[in-house]
Order: structure tokens, then sequence, then C-alpha cells
């Protein structure tokens, strides 16, 4: 059958168009409930952070120095809490100078020009400037602009208020470092975990749904889960911010410091599965690439997609319950046994011509598939060279049969 040609429709009556419509939206709904169950669970502990970092900062700065409206210390508090998934000792010095930025441009300009739209344009725009130029991330520049912007238009410019406001931010920036990291820290297991489930259980499915179109030679299935695989990427990102909080958090959290081993074997883990995801989208593309270009494709080849996706999951479990992964890698192994068939056996003299079963796409993505099993051999706890010792033997075995 050709790449381009769909399967044969499957007998039987097919569901009405109201009956497809309704069980979409039903379908859609029960997925829009999950997904904000998860982030309420990921994301729950961050609003009570917030709030009980928004709460010290207010307390410390009205009991303790004698301002009687701290603004900026509980809006920077929350600003530190909410880059929890990230860097937070980062975006606190940044936040900081942000901070410092947005005052010195603030009380140097403002005295002279006096409090107005354009003055307040003005401002905001030489702040964000001064912080581009001193090579500053997002967060510099948002505080260096949201600053200028309370220094125009909610403060008289009074040059003596300066050190007060710069000391109020530094409580917000320690009331939410404390909370963070010492009051309510977040469980690093957990929380990559929960990261986790959002980029793995969907790469999973697609993979299995990639294999399925390979065999029908269905174009059109092939291409969505490549989709879906790029799709990932923002859930990448998020979970390497993650990573980060939580090596941070047992870097520093008195609460968190036994957590350091267990977390060194998870970081190392995820780290590498994130790797062969990226695999697993090269393989999806090359091999879409094969089906438009009406390449054959061995059936061994989606048999050991399948077995690799599989292995994924083996992994996952392995590794949340620290338990030896055998299953994980005789999978992985039997996969680019496989995928070794699928290419076909080399011919020992080199002088003879040897006939490829797979077009050129084809051969790529084994090459790729390979890369990837080794990624994931190493996500379970293999070194490098043990683990390309390993691709090797079981490539050789097959080659010179």
């Amino acid at each position: 059958m050709s790449a381009k040609q769909e399967p044969a429709a499957h007998s039987g009556p097919e569901p009405s168009g109201a009956s497809r419509g309704v069980s979409g939206l039903r379908e859609r709904a029960r997925h829009a409930v999950r997904t904000r169950v998860w982030r309420l669970r990921l994301f729950g502990l961050l609003a009570v952070q917030a709030g009980i970092a928004a709460a010290l900062a207010w307390f410390v700065g009205y009991q303790f120095l004698d301002n009687p409206a701290p603004v900026l210390a509980p809006t920077t508090a929350v600003g530190i809490v909410a880059a929890s998934m990230g860097s937070r000792l980062r975006r606190t010095v940044e936040l900081l100078v942000g901070v410092v930025l947005g005052l010195a441009v603030g009380d140097s300009l403002m005295p002279l020009f006096g409090i107005g739209a354009w003055q307040t344009g003005v401002v905001v725009v030489l702040a964000i400037i001064v912080a581009v130029l001193l090579k500053g991330g997002g967060s510099l520049l948002t505080q260096a602009g949201g600053t200028a912007v309370l220094i125009a238009t909610l403060e008289p410019p009074v040059r003596e208020l300066s050190v007060p406001r710069f000391v109020d931010a530094a409580v917000g920036g320690l009331a939410g470092l404390v909370v963070g990291l010492v009051v309510v820290p977040i469980h690093p297991q957990r929380t990559i975990r929960r990261l986790a489930e959002p980029v793995l259980d969907p790469a999973v499915a697609a993979m299995h749904a990639l294999a399925t179109a390979l065999r029908v030679r269905n174009l059109g299935e092939a291409q969505r889960s490549l989709d879906t695989l790029r799709e990932l990427s923002p859930r990448l990102t998020a979970l390497d911010d993650g990573l980060n909080a939580a090596q941070e958090v047992v870097r520093l959290a008195p609460l968190r410091w036994r957590d350091r081993t267990s977390l060194a074997y998870y970081t190392r883990a995820v780290r590498n599965l994130e790797r062969s995801l990226h695999g697993c989208r090269s393989i999806a593309r090359r091999l879409t690439k094969a089906l438009r270009d009406d390449e054959p494709i061995p059936e061994e080849f989606p048999a050991a997609i399948d077995l690799l996706a599989a292995s994924v999951q083996s992994l996952r479990c392995a590794i949340r319950s620290r338990d030896e992964p055998r299953e994980a890698r005789q999978q992985i192994l039997a996969a680019v046994d496989l995928v070794g068939r699928a290419q076909g056996e080399v011919v020992p003299d080199l002088t003879r011509p040897h006939t490829h079963r797979m077009g050129y796409s084809g051969l790529i993505a084994a090459g790729e598939f390979r890369m990837t099993a080794d990624d994931l051999l190493i996500a379970s706890g293999l070194d490098i060279d043990e683990a390309a010792v390993l691709v090797r033997r079981t490539v050789d075995r097959e080659e010179w049969v």
C-alpha cells in the first residue's frame, strides 16, 4: 500500500456526526479537568508559599522597618516564590538588581521632569535600556521597568526614600527565599514526578501510535504522532526548570538535605530520558519522511518502536521504585536487535554488494534509534561506556550472522 493511502475503512455502522461531536466534547472536558487537577497538585504549594511569603514580608517591613506601606516587600517576595520552578538565587539577584535600577533611574529623573504620562514612559524606557546594557535576563528587565513605574506613579519624587525602598525590596527577596527554602520547601522527587507525567505519558502513546501508523502505512497518523512529540518541547522546558529547582532545594533547604543522594539518581535518569525523547522525535521525523517518499519499512521496525516505548514505561516504574531495571534493559536491547534485522544483514566481504531493506530515511532512523537506545540504557543506571558496549555487541551480533 502506498504511503499516501489510508487504511481501508472498518466494517460496521459509522457513528453519526452528532454522536462523534458529543463524544469529542466529553473527551475534551475530561482532558481539561485532568489538566487543571494536575496543575493544582503541582502549583498548589506555590500558592501557599506565595501567601506566607507576602504576609511575612509585609509584617517585617511594617513592624521592624517602620514602613507604613511596604509595597515592594510583598511584591518582591511573591516574585521570588514564583521563580521556584527555576533558580531562586539567580532570580533573587536579578529582582534586587532590577529594583536598584528602577529606583536609581526613577529617583534621578522624576525630580527633574515631574510626574506624568510621558515622564513615566521615558523612565521605563531608560530603566530597561540600562538593564539591557548590563546583560540582564527577563526578570531583571521586568523588575527594572516595573519598579520604575512604581517610582514614577505611586511615590513622590523624594530622593531620601530610595534607600528604604531598596531595603523594602531586599526584605521581600529574603522572605521569599526563607519561605521557599526553609519554611515550606517543595518535595524534590514528587515535583519531578509530577512534571514528568505530562511528558512521558504522551510520548509513549505517540510512539505506539507511530508504530501502528507504520504498519498500515498511514502517513496522516504518523504525522500526528510526530506533531505530538514536537508539542512536548514546552513541557520538557518545565521539567528542566523543575530539576533545577529541586537541585537548589536539596542544596540549600535543611529539611531536604537527606534527599541529595536520591535526587542525584533521579536527575541522572531524567536527563537521559529527556535526551531519549529528543531522539524519539528524530526517529518519528525520519520515518514520516520515509512514508512520504514511499520507502519500504520492514515489519521489524514498528515492533522495535513498540518495544522501545514499552521500555520507557518499564524504566519509569523501576526508577520510581528504585529497583534494578533489568526488564527495561532487555526490552531496549531487543528493540536494537529488531532494528538491525529491519536494516538487513551486512555481508562480511566488503567487495560484495549489500542491499538494504530500508531506504535513505529509514537507515538514518535506524542510526537515531541506536543513539536513543544508548540514552535509555544510561538512564537505567549504566555508565556511558557500558551502554555503548551493550548496543555495539547487539548490533555486531546481528550484522555478522
